[in-house]
């Protein structure tokens, strides 16, 4: 069976059963059903169904156009930010969607802060006015060229400021939104959307609805229940393994279920505490960087479901490169391990233990771990092992500067290269290393913020890739591909699966 790009890949050869309401499953949770709180995978896939944003990604485009707004644009050299919304907007509950509500759903995001939501995307805003009901502007603290991509994600999401507090998060599981879906309800093992006939924007719906079945981790209940017909697609959680399984199963063949390939900006790091005092030497994170081999990481661990990385921004991504492999190559090298390690005074075998946490980043994690610190020890040079613990456990260590090595998995929140970048270099990242490069953080990330041509912030994403893959605080280990598994009638998948990483419930649907 041939590992597919497209499922039903093209839409005007296909026709769609728009009333049929599709199953999917996936192995994540939903963490949270109130914009001002979600930052996870299936909280966001929520967001990006219910709610409405100004702007949108559509399906393969790193660059966000109009979705509630009729338009938007810069003046005052990218400080100020204005949108005008369409015609018609109406929340799900009929309360119209105005200005205010778009002022507000910013303004309270911020307010709330809450730790797990997305007020960090909107550091930049200064103020935000609503001089009509069809006008918003925001004004800037700083050019942020960045801001569209933002606001287009589900850190955009517009909630009725009728229903939602304005200093707390909602409670119940509700969501009341624009998009072109509703929740109607939500427990810990599924959700069910219908589709909003009210709604005024982009989407064109091709399905009756959209139940959404939770596995919350249990990828051998998800393989079981797509086999036996329960769900229509499995989107995230099945490991490479079971992919790779139903691939080439017979089974799978006969009963019409196929493997689809998509876009993925999906990322994993390990990450190095420059504080600790074995891998706080440069020549010990020297070391461990000639000594990894991705190919045999991805190719053992991951069969093939991930590529090796080498550029801390992914392929396909504005600015990706191959800095750390001009550095420090694809393969082992056992000699300019030990040339690094004696030029820091090192002569003893290193001792090193991985950290890992298979309760956020899947029981691969583990291997993968292992993986790598069986390459280190097949030098003589370190002596390495793995140790996994509850992901609570896992934030709280790091935090506390108890790791030396751990893994940090990304989910990008908008294809942009400033969102593999700004989020984890300086003060307060979101890596915890205590790695700061004041041309990073003062000159490359400002500057290229302020560039509205993206194409143009090559050269100082180049550089500062550089910096990192000679300073070493992470080390790039494998870009994600995307993948779903869906029975042979599903229509629409393709547009569901690209780096803006937003699943599109509306693209799916089944042949009549």
């Amino acid at each position: 069976m041939a590992l597919l790009t497209g499922c039903g890949s093209d839409d005007q050869i296909f026709a769609f059963d728009s009333k049929e309401k599709m199953v999917v499953g996936m192995s994540d949770g939903i963490l949270a059903t109130d914009p001002a709180a979600g930052y996870d995978p299936g909280s966001w896939l929520l967001f990006n169904n219910v709610f409405q944003s100004l702007l949108s990604f559509p399906p393969g485009a790193s660059i966000p156009v109009p979705e509630a707004a009729k338009n938007c644009g810069f003046s005052d050299g990218s400080r100020t930010y204005t949108c005008t919304l369409r015609d018609g907007l109406k929340f799900s509950n009929g309360h119209s969607l105005t200005s205010e509500d778009v002022k507000y759903s910013f303004d309270r995001a911020i307010e709330i802060n809450d730790p797990a939501g997305p007020a960090p995307l909107l550091s930049t805003i200064s103020a935000i006015s609503a001089p009509d009901d069809k006008t918003v502007v925001f004004r800037l603290k700083v050019p942020d060229a960045i801001f569209p991509s933002k606001i287009a994600s589900g850190a955009g999401s517009i909630v009725d400021h009728r229903v939602y507090p304005k200093d707390r998060l909602l409670q119940g599981g509700k969501a009341v939104g624009s998009g072109p879906y509703m929740l109607d309800s939500i427990d810990k093992s599924k959700a069910e959307f219908s589709v909003y006939s009210g709604y005024h924007g982009t989407a064109e719906v091709k399905n009756g609805g959209v139940t959404l079945k939770l596995f919350r981790g249990d990828q051998q209940a998800l393989k079981t229940s797509l086999e036996k017909g329960d769900v229509d697609i499995a989107y995230r959680g099945l490991t490479a393994k079971a992919i790779a399984a139903l691939d080439t199963s017979p089974t799978a063949e006969k009963n019409g279920i196929e493997v689809v390939q998509g876009d993925s900006a999906e990322v994993q790091h390990m990450v190095f505490n420059m504080a600790d005092p074995v891998v706080g030497k440069l020549g010990v994170r020297k070391a461990i960087a000639y000594l990894v081999d991705r190919n045999s990481l991805v190719s053992k661990v991951y069969e093939s479901t991930a590529a090796p990385l080498y550029s801390i921004i992914p392929a396909g991504i504005t600015g990706h490169g191959t800095s750390f492999f001009d550095t420090y190559g694809d393969s082992a090298q056992p000699q300019r391990a030990k040339d690094a390690l004696q030029a820091s005074g090192i002569t003893d075998k290193v001792k090193l233990t991985l950290w890992s946490t298979p309760s956020r980043y899947g029981p691969a994690t583990d291997d993968e771990l292992q993986t790598i610190a069986d390459q280190l020890n097949k030098s003589g040079l370190f002596e390495a092992k793995m140790k996994s613990v509850p992901f609570d456990q896992y934030e709280k260590d790091i935090a506390d500067g108890k790791y030396g090595i751990y893994v940090k998995g990304w989910v990008p929140d908008y294809p942009d290269p400033d969102n593999f970048t700004q989020p984890f270099f300086g003060k307060g990242n979101v890596l915890s290393n205590n790695y700061e490069n004041s041309e990073i953080t003062k000159r490359i990330i400002p500057q290229t913020s302020s560039v509205t041509d993206r194409s143009n912030t090559r050269e100082d994403f180049g550089k500062l890739q550089d910096i990192v893959a000679q300073q070493l605080p992470l080390l790039p280990l494998w870009q994600g591909k995307q993948y779903a598994v869906a029975h042979e009638n599903v229509r629409g998948l393709q547009n569901c699966l690209d780096t803006s990483t937003v699943f599109r419930f509306w693209e799916l649907g089944t042949a009549p």
